[in-house]
């Protein structure tokens, strides 16, 4: 007869702090990776792909995820006002099928896939936009009827791309439309833009805005235009942050920008670009405004360049950002193995950023460096700084509450084994169940899973607790 073993509530046996540096396991530490679908950089690996093939390839990619102890995935679902879910308002991605606004045969939804996939193994799942690309050079399908570009005037062209005009105001809601869209109809834990605002220059050809600056003058604008493009994407960054927490008010907020916010800042850092100037990104505005829930910046240098020197640009970002939002830096995992990237490098950034005050995470690009471990750099992190498990750090500007205790269902099977089965106690919403067991005086972050949970242990362990954690990151007491 299986044993029924009631459990009492204790203190959680970690804290909720920022990550423990040094050598101990990190218990709080973002741990993403950035999941690209445009020109089928990460998934799927090729366009038109079979149904079953594509399930497999991202199936396995979250597999390895939660195999290397990651926490979250960034999953790129609107790559260029199109889409790898079903929406009432863009075409299929030709990406996934071949033909853009051709659905998958037999229908199916990679995101629903993606999410029920990712929190069922103890990841969260952000969905990523890029807010105003409408055609990639790399585009061989033709653009489907229910594009933009075919059905509106908000689109131009701008070297080999074709570009949704961001001082057209209803290209701004376009974006925003297909973005609450997600956030309504998907239970996603975050909403991620990237780096593309305004394109980056092309060979000194201006963007061809004239006629959207002209109507903004018309209206009253007297500003100048780099002002007013910069007014542009700060309305586009705001008008996500309101929406998303408007729609859902758990659900983060990330932007990814270009790893310098100016030449100069800090002193010594040179950037080819200026993005203030000429992506029109005021990146420190944001962080001072709190529209964003976490930062991504993609420090993609290694540590020994000076002129973008990932120690000093690590520093400066975590210097300016007094509402003290999540700092999760962006690294370029997929340049190990080549020239310029000794080997190691990423093992010494993540320690960087552990070693930093107000850094508490890093995103890699992208999975497939991971997926078949480049220059090993797969094995590294698993068996170096990601040999233990943690848990994506709490959002308390989101919400403070601390969820209850669970419940836990304890039973010995017949083979020695113990089965544990939580369950949330009360009404607010859980995310994951975190299993911890004891060694000696030592716990240690076993399993996160959610959805139906039950955690099988191949023996009973000195000591076992189980927590819960809400939407947001906050974590119950334990029951033990």
């Amino acid at each position: 007869m299986a044993t029924i073993v009631a459990l009492t509530l204790g203190a959680t046996p970690r804290s909720q702090g920022p990550p423990q540096t040094g050598r101990g396991p990190t218990s709080r530490e973002f741990r993403g990776v950035w999941v690209a679908t445009v020109t089928n950089i990460d998934w799927p690996s090729s366009k038109g792909l079979s149904v079953a093939n594509q399930q497999q390839e991202l199936t396995a990619i979250l597999d390895r995820a939660r195999a290397l102890h990651l926490n979250a995935i960034i999953l790129q679902v609107r790559a260029a006002c199109d889409a790898f879910y079903p929406s009432p308002h863009e075409p299929w991605s030709q990406w996934l099928t071949g033909t853009e606004g051709k659905a998958p045969e037999p229908l199916w939804d990679p995101l629903q896939f993606a999410v029920d996939g990712a929190h069922a193994r103890g990841l969260e799942l952000h969905a990523w936009f890029n807010p105003f690309r409408a055609r990639h050079a790399a585009s061989r399908s033709i653009n489907a009827e229910s594009h933009v570009a075919r059905s509106t005037d908000l689109c131009v062209d701008y070297g080999d791309f074709l570009w949704l005009d961001p001082g057209r105001p209803a290209a701004r809601e376009r974006t925003l439309r297909a973005i609450v869209d997600v956030v309504t109809r998907y239970d996603v834990d975050g909403v991620h833009i990237d780096d593309y605002f305004y394109p980056y220059p092309k060979n000194g050809i201006a963007f061809p805005d004239d006629a959207s600056f002209a109507a903004a003058q018309r209206a009253g604008y007297r500003g100048t235009r780099a002002d007013w493009r910069r007014s542009n994407v700060d309305q586009m960054v705001e008008g996500i942050a309101r929406a998303v927490r408007d729609t859902k008010p758990w659900v983060k907020f990330g932007i990814s920008p270009f790893g310098i916010a100016r030449p100069g800042l800090p002193v010594g850092i040179k950037a080819g670009i200026d993005q203030f100037d000429q992506l029109y990104a005021d990146v420190q505005k944001w962080l001072r405004e709190g529209w964003c829930d976490y930062l991504s910046p993609q420090l993609y240098w290694p540590i020994a360049q000076e002129k973008q020197s990932y120690g000093k640009l690590l520093a400066w970002w975590c210097e300016v950002n007094p509402e003290g939002r999540h700092l999760w830096i962006g690294n370029y995992t997929g340049k190990s193995g080549t020239a310029g990237w000794p080997k190691g490098e990423l093992v010494a950034q993540i320690a960087l950023t552990r070693a930093e005050r107000g850094a508490t995470g890093n995103v890699h690009f992208s999975m497939q460096a991971l997926l078949h471990d480049r220059d090993g750099v797969a094995t590294a992190l698993r068996d170096g700084p990601y040999a233990e498990r943690a848990l994506v750090p709490a959002s308390p500007w989101l919400s403070r509450q601390t969820p209850p205790a669970p419940s836990v269902r304890a039973e010995d099977l017949p083979d020695g084994s113990l089965r544990l089965q939580p369950t949330a106690s009360g009404d607010q919403e859980i995310r994951f169940f975190a299993l911890y067991v004891r060694s000696g005086s030592r716990w240690q972050l076993a399993d996160v899973r959610g959805g139906d949970v039950t955690f099988t242990l191949p023996a009973r362990p000195e000591a076992y607790a189980i927590t819960a954690i809400d939407r947001v990151g906050n974590e119950s007491a334990a029951a033990r």
